[in-house]
């Protein structure tokens, strides 16, 4: 079972998904369309996905939850399947993404978590340095990728933390509640690549958004 988060990705999400059919042959993929305005729910239904769209933008957290509540039914199939969440701008290369499944398959842990091997884009590091501080405030966990958006997870895991932080505070929250539920979470490099924001205006903005996502996460997940 794959969950993929996309915004107006219509240009990106038809390769991520053929990745993903060819790296996990068999495998049921949910798009989470966050009210694209684009095309990207018709794109993906064309290339085999089911897809979960709401009628406005709700942020990532709130409209991931919602796909993840209409795959909750998968949860109790027996055997349970493993549950990866991934981004919908990963193009061709969400092929690699199959080491996640295999993690938890193999009972290396119970979380994996995609480290991307190469550094495309970004700021200043500052919003990275904060939601790594926030884990590792909140649970313990030093994390190397704090908001890497591409994890696979047991049955267990999907059950405890859905639902997701709202917003951008969706994986920070996601890494906390798994390891304060004694959950194994583990890191594995992966050769992925995204779109990136970078600096300039719109890249600002948007991690002055994850600022504040991370910050509530930070609050709410007060002992």
């Amino acid at each position: 079972m794959v969950i993929i988060a996309a915004r107006n990705e219509a240009d990106r999400i038809g390769a991520t998904l053929d990745a993903i059919a060819g790296s996990l042959p068999g495998a049921h993929l949910v798009v989470a369309d966050d009210a694209s305005g684009d095309g990207t729910s018709d794109v993906a239904v064309d290339h085999g996905a089911e897809v979960i769209s709401r009628g406005r933008p709700r942020g990532k957290g709130a409209n991931m939850t919602a796909a993840c509540d209409a795959a909750m039914r998968f949860a109790a199939q027996d055997p349970p399947p493993i549950f990866m969440v991934c981004d919908g701008d990963l193009g061709s290369s969400a092929a690699a993404l199959r080491p996640l499944v295999d993690a938890v398959r193999s009972g290396d842990c119970d979380l994996s978590v995609a480290v991307f091997a190469r550094r495309v884009g970004g700021g200043f590091g500052v919003a990275l340095r904060f939601a790594r501080w926030v884990i590792q405030k909140r649970c313990g966990f030093v994390a190397t990728a704090p908001i890497s958006g591409q994890r696979a997870m047991s049955a267990e895991v999907f059950r405890q933390v859905v639902p997701f932080a709202g917003g951008y505070g969706m994986e920070i929250g996601m890494t906390v509640d798994a390891i304060r539920a004694g959950f194994r979470v583990r890191e594995y490099e992966l050769d992925l690549e995204h779109r990136a924001t970078g600096r300039s205006l719109g890249g600002f903005i948007h991690r002055g958004r994850q600022f504040r996502d991370f910050t509530r996460v930070y609050i709410a997940r007060r002992r």
